[in-house]
C-alpha cells in the first residue's frame, strides 16, 4: 500500500499524471489449527500460519481472550503464531 500515490510522466513540455491505489490483500490462514488429545500434566502446542508476516492475532478459548501467563505462552515468529499451554488439566479442554 505504500506504493499508492500520484505518478507523473514528464517529457519536458507536457505531463501526464495517474493515481495508483493498491488495496491490501486479505490475511488468510495458510496453516490451520489441528485437534490435539494429550495427557494431564503435559504441554499443548497449538500453531497456525497466516499469509503475511507481523499480523497480530488473538488467541481465544471459547469467547475468552487468552493472554500470556505462567499457564499459557504466546509466540509469533514471522507468519507463524503459537500458543503453548503448560501443565494441562481437564479445565483446559
Amino acid at each position: 500500500s505504500e506504493d499508492s500515490g500520484k505518478y507523473t510522466c514528464d517529457n519536458g513540455n507536457e505531463q501526464t499524471t495517474a493515481t495508483l491505489t493498491v488495496k491490501a490483500a486479505p490475511v488468510i490462514f495458510v496453516k490451520a489449527l489441528h485437534n490435539l488429545e494429550l495427557q494431564e500434566g503435559g504441554t499443548a502446542h497449538l500453531s497456525c500460519e497466516v499469509s503475511k508476516p507481523d499480523v497480530p492475532v488473538e488467541w481465544k478459548k471459547g469467547t475468552s481472550v487468552i493472554h500470556s501467563s505462567q499457564k499459557c505462552s504466546i509466540k509469533q515468529e514471522g507468519k507463524v503464531h503459537t500458543l503453548v499451554i503448560h501443565n494441562l488439566n481437564r479445565a483446559d479442554t
